[in-house]
């Protein structure tokens, strides 16, 4: 399992405001979210890269993220190692 640098450090989830639709664990490319009673749980904390896909995804604004090191390092690693994504990011279409 891969772990990153700051593991989620920024990363905070608003259950309050998510509207449980899912797309943070559809996207998250590390299985960080779960839907746990129609609301998404962060249950991975330490696999968070903050590459923001959750953030961009999610239409509430339930999540904030600060994007960054985490991201750029995975980044690096895996160009360095010369493997295929774990999961293809998937962004939201903008109008």
């Amino acid at each position: 399992m891969t772990r990153y640098l700051l593991a989620g450090h920024s990363l905070v989830l608003d259950e309050a405001l998510c509207n449980g639709c899912g797309r943070c664990v559809e996207v998250c490319p590390h299985d960080v979210f779960a839907m746990r009673a129609h609301v998404a749980r962060v249950v991975g904390r330490d696999r968070c890269m903050e590459c923001g896909a959750c953030r961009m995804n999610c239409s509430e604004n339930a999540i904030t993220v600060d994007s960054g090191v985490g991201c750029a390092a995975a980044l690096i690693a895996q160009m360095a190692s010369a493997a295929p994504p774990s999961r293809p990011f998937t962004r939201r279409k903008t109008p």
